[in-house]
C-alpha cells in the first residue's frame, strides 16, 4: 500500500515538474512594440470625421493578421483582422484581446519562455494576458480558421482566443454553456467598450437582449424536454436541399443531450468557410463572407432584420423588433420610425423624440393610451397573465422605475417596460399601449 502511494506520488510530482519544466523555445518566443508608421489601407470603421489608424504586427496567417488598432487617438486594441493587403479591401476586425482596457505608444505584445502571451502598457503594467505562465506552452500559432492559439508539447490547445470572442463568431466558431456563451456589441465606431446588446446562448435557445431585454429569441422541440439542454453552438454554412440550385443554408449547429439540432437562419446562394457573423452596434446581426474579388472582397450574406424577403419567401424579421431603431422613443411600422407618440396625439418622428421622466408619485403623473402597439419585448417574452388590466397598471404604478406597460385584452396579458425606446405598429387593435407621463 505504501509502495503504491509513493509512486502515485512520485508519478504526481514528475508530471508536475515535466509541465512546468516546458518551455516555448528561443526562436519562438517574440516581443512587439506598438510604434512605427501606420499602414494606409480601408479599415471598416472609417468615419467621415476620423480615420481609424493601425499598425500591422508580423504574426499572420492569411487572411488573418494580428494588429493594434484604434478608433480613438491613442488608444490602442489588439486584434485580429481579416483580409489580405494586395486587394487593399476593407478589414473586418474578427477578435479583440483588450476591449475597454486600451494601451498606448510604445505599449508591448510578448511571448517569454514561460509561455504567457501577455499585452502590456509601455510602463509594464499588464493589460491583457492568457495567464498561460508555467503550464507546458510551447508554441503560438494562428490558424487557417482565425483562431489563435497556444499549444503544449502534444499539440493540444492549452488556451485559444475561439474561447474568448468579442462580438464576432468565426466559421466553426462555437458558443458553449460552461464557455464563452455570448457576443457583446461595441458601443460604438468610436468607442470600443462592451455595448447594450448581446447574443447569447442559453440552455435552451439562442437569444439576443437589449441589456436584460430580450427583443429575439429560437426555442427547439428538440430540447423541450426538462432533462435535455443545448451544450453548444456552432456557426456553419452547408448545403441545404436544394443542391441543384445551389442554395446553402446559414446555420447554428447545436448539440445536446439527444440529438444534434439546427437552426437555419437563412438560404444563402454563397458558400465560404471564410464567413463571420457580427452583433452589430445596433443590435443587428449580420452574415459576411470573404470573397476576394476585384469587385469587392466582402459580401453582406445575411441580416437578422430586414425588410426583404428571404430566397425561401419568408418575410424577415422587421426592424421595428430593433430596440433602439426609432432611438430613445418612437413608433415604427415596417422598419420606418412613422411617429413621435405624445399625450396630445402622435406627431412626426424625429430624433429628438422622446419621453420625460414622470416622477415616483402616483401623484405626479398620468398615462396616456396607444393602440394597436407593442413593445419590442412582448414578441418574444411571455408577460404575466392572466391578469387584469387595472392589476398591471397597479404594478407599473408602484414601480418607479417602470415606464409604462403593455396589455393584450384579448389574453389578459401584462408586460412592464423600464425602458420604452421603439414602440412597433401592429394590426391588433386589442393590443394597448399605455405610457406614463409627468402631471404638468
Amino acid at each position: 500500500m505504501a509502495s503504491s502511494l509513493c509512486l502515485i506520488l512520485f508519478c504526481f510530482i514528475f508530471r508536475t515538474f515535466s509541465i512546468s519544466d516546458a518551455v516555448v523555445p528561443p526562436a519562438d518566443t517574440f516581443r512587439y512594440v506598438n510604434q512605427g508608421d501606420f499602414r494606409d489601407f480601408v479599415t471598416e470603421y472609417a468615419q467621415p470625421e476620423y480615420d481609424p489608424n493601425y499598425r500591422s504586427l508580423p504574426p499572420f496567417t492569411l487572411p488573418f493578421q494580428l494588429c493594434f488598432y484604434n478608433t480613438t487617438p491613442g488608444a490602442y486594441i489588439l486584434s485580429l483582422r481579416m483580409g489580405i493587403n494586395r486587394d487593399q479591401s476593407m478589414m473586418r476586425w474578427v477578435w479583440e484581446a483588450n476591449r475597454g482596457n486600451p494601451v498606448g505608444e510604445n505599449a508591448t505584445f510578448s511571448l517569454g519562455s514561460d509561455g504567457n502571451l501577455v499585452l502590456a502598457h509601455a510602463d509594464g503594467r499588464v493589460a491583457w494576458q492568457t495567464n498561460t505562465a508555467n503550464k507546458g506552452v510551447v508554441g503560438f500559432a494562428i490558424l487557417s480558421n482565425g483562431n489563435i492559439v497556444l499549444r503544449d508539447s502534444k499539440g493540444s490547445f492549452v488556451w485559444q482566443s475561439f474561447d474568448s470572442p468579442t462580438d464576432t463568431l468565426l466559421f466553426g466558431q462555437f458558443l458553449k454553456i460552461g464557455g464563452p456563451t455570448k457576443l457583446v456589441s461595441r458601443a460604438s465606431t468610436t468607442n470600443n467598450v462592451n455595448g447594450v446588446y448581446s447574443f447569447v446562448l442559453e440552455p435552451k435557445r439562442l437569444a439576443l437582449y437589449y441589456k436584460t431585454m430580450r427583443y429575439w429569441s429560437s426555442s427547439f422541440p428538440e430540447v423541450n424536454s426538462p432533462n435535455v439542454d443545448i451544450v453548444n453552438a456552432t456557426l456553419q454554412i452547408g448545403r441545404t436541399e436544394y443542391v441543384e440550385n445551389y442554395f446553402n443554408a446559414f446555420r447554428c449547429r447545436l448539440s445536446n443531450s439527444e440529438s444534434q439540432p439546427t437552426l437555419d437562419f437563412d438560404i444563402l446562394s454563397y458558400n465560404s468557410t471564410l464567413s463571420y457573423i457580427r452583433l452589430g452596434i445596433d443590435g443587428n446581426l449580420r452574415l459576411y463572407s470573404y470573397r476576394n474579388v476585384r469587385s469587392s472582397a466582402w459580401s453582406l450574406l445575411f441580416t437578422m432584420f430586414d425588410r426583404r424577403v428571404s430566397e425561401r419567401g419568408e418575410l424577415v424579421v422587421d426592424e421595428c423588433q430593433l430596440p433602439e431603431r426609432c432611438g430613445k422613443f418612437g413608433l415604427c411600422e415596417e422598419g420606418q420610425c412613422v411617429g413621435c407618440p405624445s399625450p396630445n396625439g402622435v406627431f412626426a418622428w424625429s430624433k429628438d423624440c422622446n419621453t420625460k421622466l414622470p416622477g415616483c408619485k402616483a401623484s405626479d403623473f398620468s398615462y396616456y393610451q396607444l393602440k394597436g402597439v407593442d413593445h419590442f419585448t412582448v414578441k418574444y417574452t411571455p408577460g404575466t397573465g392572466p391578469v387584469k388590466q387595472r392589476d398591471c397598471e397597479s404594478k407599473c404604478t408602484k414601480d418607479c422605475k417602470c415606464m409604462g406597460y403593455f396589455y393584450h385584452t384579448d389574453q389578459s396579458r401584462c408586460w412592464i417596460a423600464y425602458e420604452l425606446k421603439t414602440l412597433t405598429k401592429v394590426g391588433n387593435s386589442t393590443h394597448l399601449a399605455y405610457i406614463k407621463t409627468p402631471i404638468q
